[in-house]
């Protein structure tokens, strides 16, 4: 049951990869200095009791606010409908037939897809108990009937602004990943160097038994870590000859430029210092910073190995593509000249001794960090649709 409405409808399933970041933007309602655009549009609402007389009532309640009310009798038809629809807030009756609000609850915060949706409990049983075991099933809000119409106005709008929060930094997030998307796409020769980065980064990573959250990094920091090339013109980063020392100003800004693009992502900190640093070298003769041996952030210096590697394997316009022997050999090379982090280099080699598939270690492709990834193009294509 929908009030206030009509639901959006669903976008082919290429439009994230046919989309732009101007596209996204756009779709959006955005501009790129813009953060408030999660917040602009109308939110979803789910009631779920057996009662029609309470589903009125908050309905009554809620009205003023002009969100878009959607309304299930039991827990199960709510779950088709959370699978149908966005959902921004859902309000829930404690007890119910069958599957209990508890239930409810554990089921929505267990999938990855709506574990962020905010939950509010409501329920005539009085006793700590049942808050207790409301809030321990994954609930955020609790409240005891009779209600009050202003305190639940106060308390919706309080966890929907919440929930733009999050929204506004899934979507910037999710721009961020289209563009650097599209930047990749500038150059054919490039195509699927980020994806490979990422997951030669995230094996080095597991090699050497970094946390879950280093990993992650790596696996962002492979999608955007020339990002800040999109502020390089073409008839530089294209060049076919050498660039001059003033070209070679612009092209290492490129690592700075990156940097400050996604700063404004509180959830990419973590990939900041890859972006800035992935092209510093062991004896400090590197950009953009000069930095050298461990003052170089380990993360970026495991990107950078992972970087020139498939560099190496892969054919470009101006070389063919090295074996991968030869390639680890010059990569020796390199840190035997004072380039790269010879540890590192070594763990390479340890690395690709495990069996290959299109140059990469086998067996990578599944592995968890790969989620974040999936959940920001999911909400771009959730964005999208609207």
């Amino acid at each position: 049951m929908v009030h206030g409405g009509n639901v959006a409808g669903t976008a082919p399933a290429g439009a994230v990869e046919q989309a732009t970041a101007a596209a996204c933007l756009h779709a959006w309602g955005l501009d790129a200095t813009d953060e408030g655009g999660a917040s602009d549009r109308t939110r979803n609402i789910l009631i779920i009791d057996p009662l029609d007389i309470n589903r009125r009532l908050l309905r009554g309640i809620l009205r003023p606010d002009g969100y878009r009310i959607l309304e299930a009798e039991s827990p199960a038809e709510a779950l088709e409908i959370v699978q149908k629809h966005d959902i921004d807030l859902v309000i829930l009756e404690l007890i119910m037939p069958g599957m209990g609000g508890p239930e409810f609850c554990r089921r929505l915060k267990a999938d990855r897809r709506t574990h962020l949706v905010p939950l509010l409990i409501l329920t005539s049983v009085q006793g700590k108990e049942n808050e207790i075991a409301g809030m321990a099933s994954g609930a955020d809000e609790f409240l005891l009937k009779p209600l009050h119409p202003d305190i639940v106005r106060v308390r919706v709008r309080a966890m929907l602004r919440h929930k733009a929060a999050i929204d506004s930094r899934e979507e910037a997030e999710a721009i961020l990943f289209a563009l650097a998307q599209a930047i990749e796409q500038r150059d054919k020769g490039t195509i699927g160097h980020c994806e490979r980065l990422a997951i030669l980064g995230m094996t080095l990573g597991i090699a050497l038994e970094l946390p879950r959250r280093d990993i992650v990094a790596l696996y962002r920091g492979g999608y955007l870590h020339d990002i800040g090339k999109v502020a390089v013109p073409d008839a530089i980063l294209f060049k076919k000859g050498p660039l001059t020392p003033e070209e070679w100003r612009i092209m290492e800004r490129h690592t700075v430029n990156g940097e400050e693009i996604c700063r404004s992502a509180r959830t990419l900190a973590p990939v900041l210092p890859i972006i800035r640093s992935h092209h510093e070298r062991w004896d400090g003769s590197g950009y953009p910073d000069g930095l050298a041996g461990e003052d170089i952030p380990l993360l970026a210096r495991i990107l950078q190995i992972a970087d020139v590697y498939d560099a190496l394997v892969s054919e470009r316009p101006y070389k063919k593509a090295f074996p991968v022997e030869e390639a680890i050999e010059i990569l020796e090379k390199e840190a035997g000249r004072g380039w790269r982090d010879p540890k590192l280099v070594a763990l390479m080699r340890q690395v690709l001794d495990r069996p290959l598939e299109n140059g990469l270690p086998r067996g990578l492709l599944k592995w968890p960090p790969a989620e974040p990834m999936q959940l920001s193009l999911e909400a771009m294509r959730r964005a999208l649709k609207k």
